[in-house]
């Protein structure tokens, strides 16, 4: 690929724009020597005023999505593409999130420019594991974990039953609820489906991929190795 293209494709402007970059001569080699519009390089390899470019396409990130944040690109309010850095919002292939989080939970949140690892996460036949932490308004019943293992809860206004999930009490009213399944608000309707509600709702791992460290708003890029902890399943 010509380096106008790829500079573009990261959403460093319009072709109009990174053209200027060159003719600033703004765009060397790790070495500091001036490239140009038609080079052919390695993406390691180019500097824009001596920075090393952004990653290239094939990216995957992992973010803490904070509360009140909304996983769209057009909703009103804040949207967890302005978390990121401004110009990764024109990247080619675009950005998207692997599956979504409603404003009012908070967590683990996937985000990807790659579109054949994206369906092969969210694929019912993947059946990669996503862990919860509720927070109830009532005390757990008890009897949640063998209703939720059962494999035979059916949901309101679904026509089949949940796969079987995992549930751990941590207190009376806050529990750890495993799934393999991404339904609209899943984990919200389950407790409501045993006359509970929940208060608040975070992500804490998918597959064995966790949030360690990660701060609210904050997000990294993923390697390879913790990409593939995606697919093992959830402790």
């Amino acid at each position: 690929m010509k380096l106008l293209r790829m500079i573009a494709n990261l959403g460093y402007g319009s072709r109009r724009d990174v053209l200027q970059l060159f003719g600033e001569g703004r765009v060397t080699d790790a070495a500091g020597e001036r490239l140009y519009a038609d080079d052919r390089i390695e993406h390691a390899q180019v500097r824009i005023d001596g920075e090393p470019l952004d990653p290239a396409s094939g990216l995957v990130l992992m973010m803490h999505k904070p509360l009140g944040v909304t996983c769209s690109r057009k909703d009103a309010g804040r949207l967890v593409y302005d978390l990121l850095p401004p110009r990764w919002r024109r990247r080619e292939p675009a950005l998207s999130t692997v599956g979504r989080l409603d404003r009012d939970t908070s967590g683990l949140l996937l985000i990807t420019d790659d579109g054949a690892l994206l369906h092969r996460i969210i694929s019912p036949k993947a059946s990669v594991s996503k862990v919860y932490e509720a927070t109830l308004a009532r005390d757990l019943g008890g009897d949640e974990a063998a209703l939720f293992a059962s494999g035979t809860l059916m949901l309101e206004s679904e026509t089949t039953p949940l796969a079987p999930a995992r549930l751990e009490a941590i207190s009376p009213r806050r529990a750890r609820l495993t799934v393999t399944e991404g339904r609209y608000h899943q984990v919200r309707r389950m407790f409501a489906a045993t006359g509970n509600h929940v208060e608040a709702l975070e992500r804490v791992a998918i597959g064995q991929l966790t949030l360690g460290d990660l701060a609210p708003g904050e997000w990294r890029v993923l390697d390879a190795a913790a990409v593939a902890q995606v697919f093992e399943p959830a402790c």
